[in-house]
């Protein structure tokens, strides 16, 4: 084999957005599998990066580097933070891999992608957390529960199978537009388009759970009294001056408490019910 053939055989393979898509889709699916104690998520984005990096490094001492570059420990959001980075990686390790091949000076130090990762992952994983768990996923709920009460079989499946799909879609789409900006995938993050998004879905999630705490928390005082003959009803007292105001009360007392305790969701339940208890014993509630 001459020297020209060999170096051709050490060329590294262009990577596609098909290639980008399997990577995150192999990252979606095996996300929480290999988790452990000292890497996390790390094996996780490995298996990911598996197939690309196979393509770009074609001697085995560059793909072993290329391997323990992206074993390191990597903990994020499954479609945020994993879809960016899963794309951003894709193309940083294309151009190191063009770079060692072409014997050209390496940009793309070890260091600079472990801390693109380390830089992301937590920034990232927030976004997703507060929108997806904490906004998105409800909002498929809300949907759902006027289903779920019919004992319709959509009330549990609705939820489950759309919010899956819908980070399914999330990730592929950031995978790929990470891969296509390369290093300047952050400023998808920054772009108009993705931020009035995420104010939509962030007053959007509001609304829906203004609208599951009116409708599903339901409280009522039995408290009446009569004066000089005439009988006074405290609930109804209060659906005219405000309609819903003690289950709002209980949403912003338990609200109040979560600001003041921090998120002890046992210990709120354990107040609230003895609260409650009280309450009706003496009967105002």
């Amino acid at each position: 084999m001459t020297t020209t053939e060999k170096n051709n055989q050490l060329a590294p393979e262009a990577i596609t957005k098909k290639d980008v898509t399997k990577a995150y889709l192999r990252w979606h699916f095996a996300n929480e599998i290999p988790h452990s104690f000292e890497r996390y998520l790390a094996p996780s984005l490995l298996y990911a990066m598996m197939p690309v990096l196979k393509k770009l490094y074609k001697d085995d001492e560059a793909l072993k580097a290329a391997y323990k570059r992206q074993l390191l420990f990597f903990n994020t959001q499954l479609s945020w933070g994993g879809g960016v980075i899963t794309g951003l990686m894709s193309s940083m390790e294309q151009q190191r891999a063009e770079e060692e091949y072409e014997k050209k000076e390496i940009t793309m130090q070890d260091d600079l992608l472990y801390n693109t990762k380390a830089g992301l992952m937590g920034a990232l994983a927030g976004i997703g957390d507060a929108i997806d768990s904490g906004t998105v996923q409800y909002i498929f709920i809300a949907i759902a529960v006027p289903w779920a009460q019919q004992g319709s079989p959509l009330g549990a499946l609705f939820p489950f199978v759309f919010f899956a799909l819908y980070q399914v879609l999330l990730g592929m789409f950031f995978a790929r537009q990470s891969f296509e900006m390369g290093r300047n995938a952050t400023g998808l993050m920054q772009s108009s388009g993705v931020q009035k998004a995420i104010e939509t879905l962030s007053v959007l999630g509001l609304f829906m759970m203004g609208v599951l705490a009116g409708n599903y928390v339901k409280v009522t005082s039995t408290l009446q009294f009569e004066i000089s003959g005439k009988e006074f009803v405290i609930q109804e007292i209060l659906d005219k001056i405000i309609p819903g105001l003690l289950p709002l009360a209980v949403v912003m007392g338990v609200y109040w408490f979560y600001n003041k305790k921090g998120l002890k969701v046992t210990q709120a339940l354990l107040w609230l019910t003895g609260i409650l208890i009280v309450l009706a014993a003496v009967g105002i509630l």
